[in-house]
């Protein structure tokens, strides 16, 4: 088939997928839950409805809340009927896939009858045992789920039929270094790290994996991503939301557990790595590990020069009075719980040292925002400085990544009059811009990967042990110390967050 061009883009059928999945039984546990319904359910669908999600495979969702395979279905077409994709006969053709089974999560009998649920639905819908088991329960129940799993057979690979059966695990991966390290002992005593899909799905998003092409596809960028012309970069992930249903979770988790030991984390590792030698998942991920590893040891005996804490309070979002977060359904009407993490941190390398990355997150905030600013330095020597009586704006250029997905180049021209003056321009770029093809959404990406059995944007164990070791002695040292309550800035919802990170902030 032909390659078409528009607008110097070439668009062809196998940009959209390389390989078409084999069919398999996707089993959902946490099928009940907020997530399933929301995000995985519906991925699944957009997939169905595009003849990706291959005939003959089917999904089990499992959970402790008492239902029948109709319930489910009609739980899930309510969650369902305002997809874009939603027509009757879609659902109907979908609905015919989608099975139930109420289980007990530390019940061996309950994954004895999950063991025979299974083999029936292989035989029913004709596949050769491919089974993902994907873990949409709080991080307390994955322990229990995976012994179960392993001490019933499920987690092994039926090599004779050549089927494959893998373990998707949702962050956090972990509530410190040690808990990490014992997770994984526990899948590694079932699974085999092939096996073992630890998904974070801000790597799926389209404009964070053009990080990648971006830096490594053009000569331009890759010979000044360093040092010499880089002054500093700044990571932005902040949210409008509050906790929402999560306030048992955040109340032990925080900002830091939720965001920076994932998310904030990947985006660094993107943004400063080095070019692996082959595209390939493992050679990636052996360079996000270097830079875990380049990490400058937190100072946590200096904490307040480099780390800014807050929590948000009463406020405005959108125009609606919301709660501050003490007030919120569960949370402590005490509690020290930080939303809100700003942060400096240094990788010790050739490329990068001396540069500092700014990571910020938080909840509350004026407006939902995700973005990598790479701030340039200075011209050395200013030509106009007798001419022009402004200061030289520095050259940015930013990866938007919600709620656009553009890439945006800022620099200097002379405004159109007869007196020299300066004005900043932004040369931009929308991701979608000339696109006509679908467009899957990160959680649609992730699943199809885990379908297919690539790795390259989920996290590999070292990583994860990588960004504990780093993160742990900040935590200890922000939850321990004795002033904890004086480090902790409150700022009202609706804001930037407290005043004292507003210069660390990548807003525009």
């Amino acid at each position: 088939m032909k390659e078409k061009a528009i607008s110097g883009k070439i668009d062809t059928p196998s940009c959209i997928i390389e390989n078409m999945p084999e069919p398999c039984g996707i089993i959902i546990f946490g099928a009940s839950g907020d997530l399933t319904g929301r995000k995985i359910v519906p991925a699944l669908f957009r997939l169905y409805s595009h003849g990706i999600f291959q005939k003959g495979s089917f999904i089990l969702g499992c959970a402790r809340t008492d239902m029948d395979t109709d319930g489910f279905r009609d739980r899930m077409k309510s969650h369902l009927r305002n997809h874009p994709d939603f027509e009757e006969e879609k659902w109907n053709n979908f609905a015919n896939i989608l099975y139930y089974h109420p289980l007990h999560y530390q019940d061996k009998i309950s994954f004895m009858s999950l063991k025979d649920i299974l083999l029936e639905l292989d035989k029913r819908h004709g596949i050769k045992g491919n089974h993902l088991f994907y873990l949409a329960v709080p991080p307390q129940i994955y322990m229990p789920i995976i012994e179960q799993l392993g001490i019933n057979g499920l987690s092994r690979e039926n090599r004779e039929k050549d089927g494959w059966t893998r373990i998707v695990v949702e962050k956090p991966f972990g509530h410190d270094l040690q808990s990490a390290l014992e997770l994984d002992r526990i899948l590694h005593r079932h699974f085999k790290e092939h096996q073992i899909f630890r998904i974070d799905h801000y790597l799926a998003k389209e404009t964070v994996q053009s990080i990648l092409m971006f830096r490594f596809a053009n000569a331009i960028f890759e010979p000044i991503w360093n040092r010499r012309y880089i002054e500093a970069i700044k990571i932005s992930a902040l949210e409008s939301i509050g906790v929402e249903h999560r306030s048992g979770y955040y109340e032990q988790a925080g900002v830091i557990r939720d965001m920076f030991q994932n998310h904030m984390m990947q985006l660094l590792a993107l943004t400063a790595m080095e070019p692996p030698a082959e595209f390939k998942a493992d050679r990636v991920r052996d360079e996000k590990v270097k830079v875990y590893r380049a990490l400058r040891p937190f100072p946590v005996h200096d904490l307040n020069s480099y780390i800014v804490l807050g929590q948000y309070q009463r406020g405005e979002v959108g125009g609606k009075e919301v709660i501050g977060y003490r007030e919120e359904p569960g949370v402590n009407p005490d509690s020290l719980t930080p939303t809100f993490a700003s942060m400096k941190v240094f990788v010790d390398n050739w490329r990068w040292q001396g540069v500092p990355f700014y990571l910020s997150s938080g909840k509350r905030l004026s407006k939902k925002l995700t973005q990598i600013e790479i701030l340039f330095k200075h011209v050395p020597h200013s030509m106009f400085r007798h001419v022009i009586d402004e200061s030289i704006e520095q050259n940015r250029l930013t990866f938007c990544i919600y709620p656009e997905e553009k890439i945006s180049l800022r620099f200097q021209i002379k405004r159109p009059a007869a007196k020299v003056c300066l004005r900043s321009v932004a040369m931009d770029f929308h991701y979608l811009e000339d696109y006509t093809g679908p467009i899957f959404d990160a959680y649609e990406k992730v699943l199809l990967d885990c379908i297919l059995g690539d790795q390259m944007l989920f996290w590999r164990q070292d990583g994860v042990e990588q960004c504990w070791s780093f993160l742990t002695p900040i935590l200890e040292a922000c939850e321990t110390c004795s002033d904890r309550a004086q480090r902790l800035h409150f700022y009202p919802a609706g804001s930037w967050g407290p005043e004292q990170s507003i210069s660390w902030l990548a807003i525009d």
